[in-house]
């Protein structure tokens, strides 16, 4: 069962970058393409929001897993419970993640949407207080995986951060999307597309530094 999970993790870590690498280079397309008809630069747009669900998807399995290895190994307390519970848990947040994108554009998802962002803050203080002892004190978790959970928070922590950068973009895109496209608008688009990519390679970086514990494990 566990080495079934490690193939898993991996596997989804794989799936993760390479969503990560669309969406940013065809984000890049829609912000530099100022030359385009903008119905077209939109249908890429909402592509970008579509594949940018893939980016969710792995987030949702990589907490599941590795929740279900720490139990498996005996790091966390819980056993098989704990691990049905981590499967249960991430198909259902799976659900909510995949009903917030599909009624993004409804009024019932803006308050979804805004119950999950809600969620990645509690995400946060759950994932440092366990990396800080603060929660878990006694568990046998080895400092590795501990200093692993303070990278994962960072990428949780940088994928909000990228959410913020972008409130930027969509609330130009809406002004652009109404017929007013100015050499202003479409230079804040691409401010947007920078900072936003900043963020991105700190996320990166915050993987490599997961992935890196994962295989040295260091005391």
């Amino acid at each position: 069962m566990i080495n079934y999970l490690l193939v898993a993790h991996i596997v989804v870590l794989g799936y993760w970058l390479g969503s990560e690498f669309v969406i940013n280079s065809t984000y890049r397309l829609v912000c530099y393409a100022e030359d385009m008809p903008f119905k077209q630069r939109e249908q890429l747009m909402d592509h970008v929001m579509n594949v940018d669900q893939h980016v969710r998807y792995a987030l949702i399995l990589q907490f599941s897993l590795g929740s279900m290895l720490a139990a498996s190994y005996g790091f966390i307390p819980g056993g098989s419970s704990l691990v049905a519970g981590a499967a249960f848990f991430g198909i259902s947040w799976l659900i909510f993640t995949e009903a917030v994108h599909r009624l993004r554009k409804r009024p019932s998802g803006q308050i979804l949407g805004r119950i999950d962002r809600g969620t990645r803050y509690f995400l946060l203080l759950i994932i440092f207080a366990i990396a800080t002892g603060m929660l878990g004190d006694t568990w046998p978790m080895p400092s590795w995986l501990r200093w692993k959970l303070v990278a994962f928070g960072g990428v949780v922590a940088c994928g909000v951060g990228i959410r913020i950068v972008l409130s930027t973009h969509f609330r130009v895109w809406a002004r652009m999307a109404e017929g007013s496209i100015s050499i202003k608008d479409n230079d804040a688009i691409k401010q947007t597309y920078v900072k936003a990519t900043s963020v991105l390679v700190l996320l990166w970086i915050f993987i490599a530094i997961a992935t890196f514990l994962s295989i040295a494990k260091p005391a």
